[in-house]
């Protein structure tokens, strides 16, 4: 496939600057600027959060770093100069902020929404998991549903980490499926080599849980180790001990420390790979979500089985697939662990899945392919595209006056306080 790519301009409006070591999300986006880098395409990033100790050094994907300003007619300006040929948005709410500035300054760039995760999916079954009552599809028709579908429908393609949201998308709210494209994790096979380095069975020990705590699912996973799964599991195997890892820990998930329980919690870890490569057995009861799980797939990269449940594997694989066991409910998730934990030969197998599930599922040189084949015949036919689906011209023409001008409003008062 030729490199027609080469040369052309993509900027990338992010939420925050990617902290791969801290999130799924930060790895999923360098996974990108990566792609991005071996089609020899010229890389700008742009974010109106600051930057942390944490954020990656973007130099090796030779990034031009940019400042993006809120409610700005600076925005307008930076994006009137640079002319990107592509745009690209981390999650619906930059499109929303700043969609609308990009159709004004470059009518012509072809716009990408990267999902992350469906946002109004993971709400609506938080909504359900705290409510306890309904389904799903009691909570699904909310006000930001509509935002984050009205995104979808402004922009040219959407990214979906998923195929679950992509059936979600077409068959439920009868999106069309040509704006859409399911790009889960890009991953490189695991070698032979690798697999002669990871510790043995015998090596590993304890059990682990990882996920970033500003992300309320994993909270809840937390909660639900400490309350319900581990009291029970600790009585099967006292001498285990559970280790916890996540960035941003606040002082409610510090407090579920209990070392004479053997449950530890050790706020961020400096390499999520090393401490999952240490455990025996990863626990993930996950109650509610979207998307896939980095968690998963860091585990099958080191060779570490685990134990989640029916949203744990959601798009994933199938149960009998699966690099461990699903189970919903605690006397089956507790006994699978211990199972797990103890049956060597089972425990082999399931670390099998894993090596099986990564090339099977996940594999970066097929999926980076399919994506250019993708775009390569969107961005020749972007005119025509846009002539086809032309309703999404009118979301983008009607959807955004609300925003646009709620902008200015903001950008006046702001240039009025400056100027008292």
């Amino acid at each position: 496939m030729e490199n027609s790519f080469k040369g052309k301009k993509i900027l990338v409006i992010g939420q925050v600057w990617p902290e791969s070591r801290s999130s799924a999300a930060g790895k999923r986006m360098l996974q990108l600027l990566e792609v991005f880098q071996l089609w020899e395409m010229k890389i700008y990033f742009g974010s109106t959060a600051q930057k942390s100790s944490y954020s990656d050094d973007l130099t090796p994907f030779e990034v031009v770093e940019l400042q993006v300003f809120l409610n700005d007619e600076r925005t307008d300006r930076m994006l009137a100069d640079l002319q990107p040929d592509w745009v690209m948005y981390d999650r619906f709410m930059m499109e929303e902020q700043f969609g609308w500035r990009v159709s004004k300054q470059c009518p012509n760039a072809l716009t990408i929404l990267d999902t992350e995760d469906l946002h109004f999916l993971r709400y609506a079954r938080q909504e359900l998991y705290k409510k306890e009552e309904g389904v799903l599809e009691d909570y699904l028709y909310r006000d930001r549903t509509k935002r984050e579908l009205g995104s979808i429908m402004r922009c040219d393609l959407t990214l979906l980490i998923s195929s679950f949201e992509f059936h979600l998308l077409t068959e439920t709210f009868q999106l069309p499926a040509e704006g859409l494209f399911v790009l889960p994790f890009l991953e490189e096979e695991i070698t032979t080599e690798q697999q002669e380095n990871w510790l043995t069975f015998e090596e590993k020990e304890d059990f682990v849980f990882i996920g970033n705590f500003i992300h309320e699912p994993n909270w809840q996973t937390v909660l639900q180790l400490k309350t319900v799964i581990w009291p029970v599991l600790r009585k099967r195997l006292p001498k285990a001990k559970l280790h916890i890892y996540g960035a941003y820990p606040s002082a409610k998930v510090l407090q579920l420390h209990k070392e004479q329980e053997n449950f530890f919690i050790h706020g961020r870890a400096e390499d999520a790979l090393t401490v999952i490569a240490k455990a025996r057995v990863l626990l993930a009861p996950i109650p509610f979500g979207a998307g896939i799980k980095g968690k998963f797939i860091d585990a099958m990269r080191v060779g570490t089985p685990n134990v989640t449940t029916k949203v744990g594997i959601e798009a994933m694989a199938t149960s009998e697939e699966w690099c461990g066991f699903c189970a919903d409910e605690v006397e089956e998730f507790v006994s699978k662990a211990v199972e797990l934990y103890q049956d060597e030969a089972l425990w082999k197998v399931k670390q099998q899945k894993g090596i099986d599930l990564i090339e099977k599922y996940y594999s970066k040189t097929h999926y980076t392919a399919a994506f250019k084949k993708k775009i390569i015949n969107l961005d020749a036919m972007l005119e025509q595209y846009r002539k086809t689906h032309f309703l999404k011209e009118v979301f983008k023409h009607h959807s955004a006056q609300s925003t646009k001008y709620m902008a200015l409003w903001i950008e006046e008062k702001n240039k009025h306080k400056k100027s008292e």
